[in-house]
């Protein structure tokens, strides 16, 4: 976890190991994408230019855990994590794994059946990148309705509701699927067509629907990459300036207070090298009318080292357990989950 170093990643800071206890401590933020979209949105929804910009570090902060052989394997709204700044941050690593090893896919881990990709869904227990784009794509369909796209209550009917809107796939992708991963098991399903995105998600643009289609196909060797998603046009056409919403006020939910994308230095961004296709074209800048004022008002106020009152406060907890016996300690230290 500390060698994922990237400003779309929550940064563990540190690891305090007492007789009793394992104490996490990683970098505060705000609040998770599912409460903003909660406070913030129209019932859920998110504006356009807010839905590109978290879209962009969504797919930033995984395709750096892909170019490194790690899969996340659990992103859905509850473990991203917004900081005051405006930045999303991929958390909760728990169900992270290198690339190739075999897990149970029917795992009670696994909190929710919604964001997880067809092919898991089957059977399928040699994952590939190609799980976390699938739930990209369901959380970027969820920012632009304001509602989870595919909402099953078991393994068969969140099948069924992925086929009711994508179709069903023909005998001859499952028949493909499965030679590529001896695991998945094929069943005869109701027969559903195709449902236009259009019709589903009515406020999407064209080139949002056409990143959607890319990010959910069916079939896993399909799916565009994480990488290859963020040279999409959808990042690099002009953002629309129409405010969200018919009921939506002027600037009643102004966009996260940064530059789109985000023109992270060498020095605060700290990652490992990646390759030639991130360098993207100059975006527009989201200027907050209230950005310079707080950063005057911040900047005369001394604050105390927070890594420094974490590791005091974790160690202060540790010792109260072990000669009380008290309330265990939290051991995911970012503030809202």
């Amino acid at each position: 976890m500390k060698e994922l170093k990237h400003v779309n990643i929550v940064r563990l800071h540190d690891v305090i190991h007492t007789e009793t206890k394992l104490v996490l401590i990683f970098e505060y933020c705000e609040q998770d994408l599912k409460k903003y979209m909660d406070q913030k949105g129209d019932r859920g929804a998110l504006d356009p230019a807010t839905v590109k910009s978290f879209m962009f570090q969504l797919l930033k902060g995984t395709a750096f855990c892909h170019e490194n052989q790690v899969l996340h394997r659990d992103l859905k709204p509850q473990n991203l994590l917004i900081n005051s700044k405006g930045e999303l941050k991929l958390g909760d690593f728990g169900l992270a794994r290198a690339f190739g090893v075999p897990v149970n896919t029917f795992s009670n881990e696994v909190v929710t059946l919604w964001y997880r990709a067809p092919d898991v869904l089957l059977g399928s227990r040699t994952y590939s990148t190609s799980i976390d784009v699938w739930s990209c794509g369901c959380i970027f369909a969820e920012m632009i309705s304001g509602v989870p796209l595919f909402r099953g209550r078991d393994n068969q009917d969140q099948l069924l509701h992925i086929m009711r809107i994508i179709g069903t796939p023909s005998p001859a992708q499952l028949q493909k699927m499965a030679k590529e991963t001896p695991d998945i098991q094929t069943k005869t399903f109701p027969q559903y067509a195709k449902m236009p995105f259009s019709q589903v998600l009515s406020k999407a643009t064209p080139q949002a629907i056409d990143l959607l289609e890319r990010l959910l196909k069916f079939d896993p060797a399909e799916r565009i990459s994480a990488a290859d998603a963020l040279s999409h046009p959808y990042f690099t056409a002009a953002p629309t300036t129409a405010p969200f919403g018919l009921n939506s006020s002027p600037g009643s939910m102004p966009p996260p207070v940064f530059n789109f994308p985000h023109p992270h230095g060498q020095q605060q961004q700290q990652q490992m090298p990646h390759p030639s296709q991130y360098a993207r074209p100059p975006m527009p800048v989201y200027n907050h009318p209230q950005a310079a004022a707080q950063t005057q008002v911040h900047a005369q106020v001394p604050h105390p080292d927070p890594l420094a009152q974490s590791r005091a406060h974790a160690q202060a907890m540790a010792q109260q357990q072990a000669h009380y016996g008290g309330v265990q300690y939290a051991s995911y230290g970012h503030g809202a989950r």
